[in-house]
């Protein structure tokens, strides 16, 4: 079933788990996707960028997901991460896109809150989910950098600010991920974590998944994470497959030999970390 943000992780909450956010990076990796989800039995958060939704077109992207959802019978959202240019959340909403997020990091506080609360107003009116962002996560996304001395924890008191005058219904924290992370892994700060989610009660988010250690997951989702976002991880491995597919491939042989390697390994990916995020060693209900 098509679903927004705000329905999966009311159920992820209900069942002490996290929905895998996803960043498709093409419409081809796309399908294997939804087959992984709908083999482990779990929701999915399908993201994508401004720039890949204006390459393959909203509406495309939305009309696919919803046949998707439905054809493979599993409850899917379609996401539109660090959108910051408020014509392309209006796009995205227009065209079907069933959650966004407003990326005010790099304003002010009080301006953050401000357009924020905006997007949040108009999106909710069309039943659409929004996530708001608070702090700053390092690394780089869609060629925004953030330098290690430029990274601005999340603070609890300000994130409890933040979700009551902007009505979010999902917020990502920083707490120390990095955006394109991927060949080694950070060290994340969980007691700070628990710090924000004893002070404010929506669905907490991670950026930068895939420099995240495996072994952190539960207690990140027992903390509160209902979003975890995993995008640099299939790039990186889509890539690779792709790369030694075509480099050895004749020029007259059906282009799709060289791309379902690579979906496969998007496939597996998948499996694996929803698997991993439905945190099936941890009780329901932590205290």
């Amino acid at each position: 079933m098509y679903s927004t943000l705000k329905e999966l992780t009311d159920k992820a909450e209900k069942l002490n788990m996290t929905i895998g956010a996803f960043n498709m990076h093409n419409l081809e990796m796309l399908p294997d996707m939804m087959r992984a989800a709908k083999e482990v039995g779990a929701p999915i958060i399908i993201q994508t960028s401004v720039d890949t939704a204006k390459y393959i077109g909203y509406s495309v992207i939305a009309a696919v997901v919803k046949e998707l959802a439905n054809h493979y019978m599993i409850d899917a959202a379609l996401h539109l991460d660090h959108a910051r240019d408020l014509d392309a959340i209006q796009d995205a909403i227009v065209a079907g896109y069933s959650s966004i997020m407003f990326d005010g990091s790099n304003l002010s506080f009080k301006e953050n809150i401000l357009k924020t609360r905006l997007v949040a107003d108009y999106a909710h009116a069309r039943g659409v989910s929004v996530e708001g962002e608070l702090g700053t996560i390092g690394g780089t996304e869609e060629g925004i950098s953030v330098s290690e001395d430029d990274k601005i924890y999340t603070r609890p008191e300000d994130a409890l600010t933040f979700v009551q005058e902007t009505n979010v219904d999902a917020l990502a924290v920083a707490i120390g991920t990095n955006h394109g992370q991927f060949k080694s892994k950070t060290d994340v700060k969980i007691p700070l974590l628990k710090e924000i989610h004893q002070v404010v009660a929506v669905p907490l988010v991670i950026h930068g998944g895939t420099g995240v250690k495996e072994a952190d997951y539960p207690e990140l989702i027992n903390n509160g994470i209902r979003k975890f976002n995993v995008g640099t991880d299939l790039l990186v491995n889509w890539t690779q497959e792709a790369k030694a597919a075509f480099g050895e491939t004749a020029v007259n042989k059906s282009l799709r030999y060289n791309v379902i390697p690579a979906n496969q390994k998007i496939k597996e990916i998948v499996k694996h970390k929803m698997t991993l995020f439905m945190n099936l060693e941890s009780p329901l209900h932590v205290e």
